[in-house]
């Protein structure tokens, strides 16, 4: 059984600015450059017959590439405790959710489960404990409030695996899916 999620690799630039905005929230659990994504739905444990047919199916996604721009920082939950950081997407939600949807009507259609809660799309760059300080959680979001990527072209999803470690998931791309114009 692997633990699946459909998502986008992001290019070696917007990684290496995410990077740099690790630091600032003690006991903020930052996320590796390997780990950085865009998640657009976290599938869970499936079986190898599951994943492949999953495979075959979103080989055949009607989507087309778009452009992507990263910008502006918040948590989840917006209220209360802060669990996550996260850098939001300001150029190309349209054709973003475009994509989401038609994924999750392939994936519906395989059986398949999939997390259904409100998507809401994002790039997770850090995990906090319950030790996190809201004062210096409100600054780093406020510090990165205006941050804006450069834009980039979005060709491709990816079916990812994700594999438990002491040091965090690690990451393996299970299967790429061309997006087509």
């Amino acid at each position: 059984m692997s633990r699946l999620f459909l998502g986008l690799d992001l290019p070696d630039d917007v990684d290496f600015d995410l990077s740099l905005m690790a630091g600032g929230i003690r006991g903020a659990r930052w996320q590796a450059v390997e780990q950085l994504h865009l998640t657009l739905h976290f599938l869970g444990e499936l079986d190898g017959g599951e994943a492949r047919r999953l495979i075959a199916a979103l080989d055949q996604v009607e989507t087309p590439a778009f452009e992507l721009q990263l910008g502006g920082a918040g948590v989840f939950p917006p209220r209360g405790q802060p669990r996550t950081a996260w850098i939001g997407v300001t150029r190309g939600v349209e054709p973003l959710e475009l994509a989401h949807q038609r994924c999750a009507r392939i994936i519906d259609a395989c059986g398949v489960e999939r997390d259904r809660r409100k998507w809401t799309p994002h790039v997770t760059v850090a995990r906090m404990g319950r030790d996190a300080d809201s004062r210096e959680v409100n600054e780093w979001v406020r510090n990165h409030a205006l941050y804006a990527s450069a834009s980039f072209r979005v060709e491709h999803l990816r079916l990812y695996s994700s594999i438990r470690s002491q040091q965090g998931p690690k990451y393996r791309t299970e299967a790429v899916f061309a997006l087509r114009d």
